[in-house]
């Protein structure tokens, strides 16, 4: 009796999880790079139980021509806390994460662990495609780059 209990405790915990889990894909640019037209771009591929998030976020900013200022290249797993529910539309978000970078400058390649920490609004529209703005702050570890790293991204978002 004691182990049927368990057992349907333990289904019906999976089931709920398993119908309030969303799945995203996120592309996204950075339009703060100058000169005009050299934007950082990247994707996200992340799942959301109902409060809980994680996500995995690829970016790349190319070469500029801006003196002293690295191209870059960094991969992120960030765990995300959200609102339950949205309100008109809108999901506010909180995220945390690190992963790995790699920045050139002129003839130096730089390759080392970096931590990000900001927040954002998923907006939705309608059908399964979605809006995302987003801020974040980057620390990385020995870096080429005179200036914090910060980044306020817009995105399209598609749900499954």
């Amino acid at each position: 009796m004691k182990a049927s209990f368990q057992t349907l405790i333990l289904t019906l915990l999976i089931t709920s999880v398993a119908q309030s889990a969303r799945a995203d894909f996120t592309a996204f640019v950075v339009p703060d790079r100058k000169p005009i037209g050299e934007m950082t771009r990247g994707v996200a591929l992340g799942i959301s139980l109902l409060v809980i998030g994680f996500e995995f976020e690829y970016s790349e900013s190319p070469k500029t021509k801006i003196r002293n200022t690295p191209s870059i290249r960094s991969g992120m797993f960030n765990v995300l806390v959200q609102t339950p529910i949205s309100v008109s539309g809108l999901r506010f978000y909180g995220t945390i994460g690190g992963g790995v970078f790699r920045e050139t400058l002129n003839v130096e390649t730089k390759t080392n662990i970096g931590t990000n920490l900001g927040g954002g609004i998923k907006i939705k529209l309608p059908g399964p495609i979605g809006a995302r703005v987003d801020y974040r702050v980057f620390s990385l570890r020995k870096s080429l780059r005179k200036e914090l790293l910060q980044r306020l991204y817009i995105g399209l978002n598609l749900g499954f």
